[in-house]
């Protein structure tokens, strides 16, 4: 059973594949007016408790049910559609974590220059496609259709080169402009996160990427 991060457009576009797909899920979004409440036929639960797997769901809950969502569901995938960096918040928030400023100069500069979109407050924004608009539903060849670069390697290859030690979860394109991890790999992230007192992970897919690094309050 599937689980979507973020209600909005994205969110249901992600609903709509695993429709298509047979494929069971539940949708994640305290905003219980969000547009997949109003354009997908869901069942609503009350907590995780009352979600079993076979059915499509929809959870007015925020990202700190993550966690158990995860262990509990044992997804294929988790679509990350919210406008945050998902597991980042989901570990924060669940483990009562803060930001680790003091790694992230150390970790951009590993980066080439030319590919990061910002950095602060314990996090790197990456892309091939730094200062532009990305094409709808691009399919991410090799050749950037945007910039016409050849891109040397998939962004998450980059960020492992970057920082060796962080985690990383890559975004695998289901179909052009829609992505998602690997339940799996977020499930060992949790238990990871658990027996940690920092951590550094990331998200990136074959363009673009965020990294988020972490430690105990």
């Amino acid at each position: 059973m599937d689980i979507i991060v973020g209600g909005g457009k994205y969110g249901v576009e992600a609903a709509k594949y695993l429709e298509r797909n047979l494929k069971s899920y539940v949708v994640v979004d305290p905003d219980t007016n969000c547009a997949a409440v109003h354009e997908l036929n869901l069942e609503i639960a009350e907590g995780v408790e009352d979600i079993k797997k076979g059915g499509r769901y929809f959870l007015g809950k925020g990202i700190e049910v993550l966690p158990n969502l995860v262990l509990k569901l044992s997804p294929q995938y988790v679509f990350p559609t919210a406008p945050v960096h998902v597991v980042a918040e989901a570990l924060r928030i669940g483990y009562d974590m803060k930001p680790w400023n003091e790694i992230v100069d150390c970790i951009a500069s590993g980066l080439p220059f030319r590919v990061i979109v910002s950095a602060g407050r314990g996090s790197i924004v990456v892309s091939y496609n730094r200062d532009q608009e990305c094409l709808e539903k691009c399919p991410a060849p090799d050749i950037c259709p945007v910039t016409k670069i050849r891109k040397p390697c998939p962004m998450h290859e980059l960020v492992k080169f970057a920082w060796p030690k962080s985690f990383i979860l890559v975004s695998q394109q289901l179909e052009p402009g829609l992505g998602a991890i690997s339940g799996r790999d977020f499930s060992e992230l949790i238990r990871k996160a658990e027996k940690s007192e920092k951590i550094v992970v990331a998200t990136a897919c074959r363009c673009h990427g965020v990294i988020t690094a972490l430690k105990r309050v």
